[in-house]
This record gives C-alpha cells, structure tokens and sequence, in this order.
C-alpha cells in the first residue's frame, strides 16, 4: 500500500537538480544576509523593541535553515535524522485503509509520536487516545469531514507521548477514492511544529510586550522597561495545582509578590487553587488571609488544605465561606479576608460561586469583561476566560482590567491571559499580595470508558 505522497520514500528521480540547487543558493544567500543585518543592528536586549526583534530574526532564520534543509532533501533524498532544533524539518506520513482497517505508518511518524516502531501503528479509531483530550473534538472533525464529505484535513492539534511530553503535530491529508467513487482510503502527512509555534509564541509575547511599553514619542528612545511575570507563591510546593488543565477547562494563576511589604501587609497571605470534584466538577479559590499564620510563607497551605476537604466532602460553594470560617476559628490559623469559591460542572457549563468580601468573578466574553455581580450562578460558553483575583481594586484599577477584554477573549491559553494581566499591572496589584487564577472555557466530551 503506498500513500500519494510519503516523507519518508524518495521520488525515484529527484526533480530539477540543477533548478533545485539555485534555489538553495538562493535560500543559503538569504540566510546570510538576514543574519548579517541581525547582526548588525543587535541591541543590548533589553528593551522590549530589541527582544521583539531579536525574536522576530531568530524566527526567520530557523525558517530559512529549515528551507535549505528541506530543499537538500529534494535533491539528495530524506535526511538520516532531524537536525536538533529545527522548526520543521519532522515529517511523516501514513495511510488507514477502510476496507481492510490496515494502518501503515511511515517510520518518522513513529518517531513524531514517541512510539516504538515496532509496534502496530494505531487505527483510525485508536488515533485520538494519543491526543490531548481537549483537542480530540478538533481532530474528530477533520478526520468526519475527509471521510464523509472528501473535503481536505489542514489543521493542528497536540499529542502527548509516552514520556508525557506534549507536542504540536500538524496534519494535512485526503481521501483516497476507489473506481466506484467511494473513499476507500485516507492518507496523511504529519510533521512536529512545536519548536515552530514555541517561537512564534516569542515573537507575540514580545510584541504584546512592546505594545504595552511604546517608545515615548518626543524622543525616539526606547523604554527599558522588563516584562513582568507572575511567580510561584511560597507554599506553592506543598499542594498540586492542575497545571495540565481540567475537563474543560484550561488553568493558569500566579502569584504577584507585594510591591513593598510592610507590617501592616505581611507577604503570603494570598492563594488560588484548583481542587477536583465528583464527575469531573472543579472547584476553583482565591482568597486572603488577615495574617501569614502560625507557618509564615507557607500559612495559606493550610486553609487550602481545610478547603479541599470540606469540598471534597461535599460542601458545595453557597456553604463553604460559613464552614471554612469555622474550622480556621478553631484552629490557630488567621480568618479568610475575602475569597471566591467557584464550582464548574464542565457537562452544563455551569458556574456556582459564593464569596466573602467584595471580590466577584470577572467573565471575558466576545472582547468585553464584567463583573458577575448579583448573581450566584451563570452559564459560559467555550472560548469564555474566567479571571479571580484577590485584594481590592480600585475604581480605575478595575476599569483598566476590564478594558484588557479584547486581549484576554484572544488568547491562546490561559498562561497567556495571566501574563498579560500580570504585565498590564508590572507586576503587582498593590501594597499586598495578591493572586490571579485564569479558567479558559474549552470543550468538554465524556472520558472514554477504560
């Protein structure tokens, strides 16, 4: 069984040698004058406008490389191996026969996907149990359509290996129809863009980065302004937070360290957390202590604890503030000062929050954000961005949170929507600690029974 087209069989005559070979000179003379000119005008770094840059020239020359090895490759054939860091350069086929349910893989999409290659290459059917969950939906549908209605597969999604890596594949494809019009084939050619999409994930972050810092207008000097990142709470090493995401949901949070402790703002009283629930439910937390506690930095570990218990128990949201004041009140740990506690039911979509204080979850939908103010129950949408966040903001503050809805309903992930918030806010959300805890709402199917 051969497959139209195949990444790992040279054509028996490689095309134009010699039309192939002044394109790589061409690519070659490129490459050169890209990286002279990179040289050439290389900043100290440090600037946002120099680390755009220096990541946009370092994105085009692996591209360029990447060209000149694909091209050598036209003219001598497959090389033995990818070269370490190249961007594209990982390619592979395959083909699943539907009247026979035989799959044939070519060796490097073994290799692409961390399998030994001795082993059966995987069915169609068997395909998505090595796709992240969230992205099997995504590949249903390609697949659906070029089976069903003989439309071309173009699209993306992530496989996770046996070692528990995460790689992005990109997978282009057609059916393969027999005398009679009917699809008795599908044929694919696979290839490893991770190190593509980390890279241009650098040239956005920078961009985002230099948009948020512009160069002052009278002068024409750049801002040397650093970009700022949330960073990992103290205690964050004791408890577990679900940084692959839940059913339904991706997460990220990060801690923003006060921006001058004092005694009247001791640091680490501040914490999020993610617990899982029954049926695949999430509880989502941030909150403040009055003090760090008997344990210093690692005080808020313990309410989190106490938190989790109480919810795996049972207590649902509506109940939890009353509980957990409680049981902090009979221990030697300071109060809450306020805190959100959200459940999500990833099968309705549906959010149940209560609260202590004046903190309520901000919703970012379609380039808009608002409160959910009066209201202990919503419904969300994929796509939505659920951001929590601790300590009181002021009146101007918060309006400059809420105009972030453009940026936030656009992001990739939900990391990205804590940097951005992070970097908006250089940092810090005022004189104490604080935390962001960031939902993305993705979609959701039932777990595939083992």
């Amino acid at each position: 069984m051969s497959s139209p087209l195949s990444a790992d069989h040279p054509a028996a005559q490689p095309p134009g040698h010699d039309s192939v070979e002044a394109l790589i000179s061409q690519a070659r003379r490129l490459r050169g004058d890209v990286d002279a000119v990179r040289r050439d005008s290389q900043g100290d770094g440090t600037d946002p406008r120099g680390r755009w840059q220096r990541a946009l020239y370092d994105l085009a020359l692996h591209q360029l490389s990447d060209i000149d090895e694909h091209l050598a490759q036209l003219r001598d054939g497959p090389a033995p191996a990818p070269r370490t860091g190249s961007l594209l350069s990982r390619v592979g086929s395959a083909e699943w026969n539907l009247l026979t349910d035989e799959a044939e893989w070519s060796g490097e999409l073994f290799h692409i996907l961390g399998r030994d290659p001795a082993a059966a290459p995987l069915s169609l059917d068997e395909l998505p149990s090595v796709v992240l969950a969230e992205d099997r939906p995504k590949l249903t549908a390609m697949v659906t359509g070029c089976l069903v209605d003989a439309r071309p597969i173009d699209g993306e999604f992530r496989v996770v290996r046996p070692d528990d890596t995460v790689r992005t594949v990109h997978m282009m494809g057609e059916p393969v129809l027999d005398a009679d019009g009917s699809t008795a084939s599908m044929w694919a050619v696979l290839r490893d863009v991770s190190e593509l999409r980390r890279s241009q994930r650098v040239v956005s972050e920078t961009r985002d980065s230099l948009s948020h810092h512009p160069l002052p207008a009278d002068t024409g000097q750049r801002a040397a302004v650093e970009p700022r990142e949330a960073v990992q709470p103290p205690w964050h090493g004791l408890l577990r937070f679900p940084h692959e995401g839940r059913p339904g949901l991706d997460l990220a949070a990060g801690y923003l360290p006060p921006a001058a402790p004092t005694a009247q703002a001791p640091p680490c009283t501040a914490w999020y957390d993610a617990c899982p629930l029954a049926g695949d439910e999430t509880l989502l937390s941030v909150g403040d202590l009055t003090g760090p506690g008997p344990d210093g930095a690692q005080g808020p570990a313990m309410p989190i604890g106490a938190l989790r218990g109480l919810a795996t128990a049972g207590t649902r949201p509506a109940q939890l503030p009353d509980r957990l004041d409680r049981l902090l009140e009979a221990t030697a740990l300071p109060p809450v000062r306020g805190a959100l506690y959200c459940s999500y039911r990833p099968h309705t979509r549906t959010l149940t929050w209560a609260h202590t204080g004046h903190l309520v979850p901000l919703l970012f939908r379609r380039g808009t954000g608002h409160g959910l103010a009066g209201q202990a129950e919503a419904a969300l949408e994929d796509g939505d961005l659920l951001l929590l966040h601790t300590g009181e903001l002021a009146p101007a503050d918060m309006r400059r949170l809420l105009s972030l809805g453009p940026r936030l309903t656009g992001v990739g992930s939900a990391q990205d929507g804590v940097r951005i918030v992070t970097e908006e806010f250089g940092g810090h959300l005022g004189q104490e600690d604080a935390c962001v805890l960031v939902a993305r709402v993705t979609p959701w199917t039932t777990r595939r029974a083992r």
